[in-house]
């Protein structure tokens, strides 16, 4: 969390945009934080996207653009099925279209999320983006869940949130976070 993630997304789909080439942005029919088929940065960009829910076939809305899609763009990707990353790798592997997928690995019990998993497994190359700590200076591993200023570690793994439910922290913090502050 808040390691820029969506800006990322939007500055490579500037990037082609600018050189002429259509990319496809796709991101979780999930999250309605903004609205639904919209990324948003908590910066205040944002930009329409194709939103991916259970029975989206994500192949068959790339092959039925007109233009050719120079590349694919994937927001929230930890919340894909395994079909959605399956669908992804197929994308690159039978029709030679690179996609970038981004999302967080681990959930807030540490538990690492359905996407997660299978972009893992399946992925040509993965970079971490890297935030600090919301309590410290080192480098954030994990997230935290709060409410009422209270750490929650138990609970349905998929709660749709931003800085008020979820905090980036490193291990120590996550174990003992400085909530007081506060």
């Amino acid at each position: 969390m808040n390691s820029g993630k969506t800006i990322e997304i939007l500055k490579v789909a500037h990037n082609y945009e600018e050189q002429g080439k259509k990319v496809m942005i796709f991101t979780s029919g999930l999250d309605d934080r903004d609205e639904i088929g919209v990324v948003s940065s908590r910066i205040g960009m944002k930009r329409p996207a194709t939103p991916i829910f259970d029975e989206t076939d994500i192949v068959e809305e790339v092959l039925k653009n007109d233009e050719k899609i120079s590349c694919v763009l994937v927001d929230e990707a930890q919340f894909l099925s395994k079909n959605h990353v399956l669908q992804l790798t197929k994308i690159v592997d039978e029709y030679g279209i690179p996609v970038m997928a981004f999302g967080l690995k681990n959930d807030f019990r540490n538990e690492l999320f359905t996407g997660s998993k299978y972009l893992l497994l399946y992925a040509d190359k993965i970079e971490e983006m890297k935030t600090i700590c919301w309590f410290c200076n080192k480098k954030a591993i994990m997230n935290l869940r709060v409410n009422d200023n209270k750490p929650v570690y138990e609970g349905d793994q998929i709660m749709i949130g931003g800085n008020e439910t979820y905090y980036p922290v490193c291990r120590k913090h996550y174990f003992k976070p400085k909530l007081s502050k506060f």
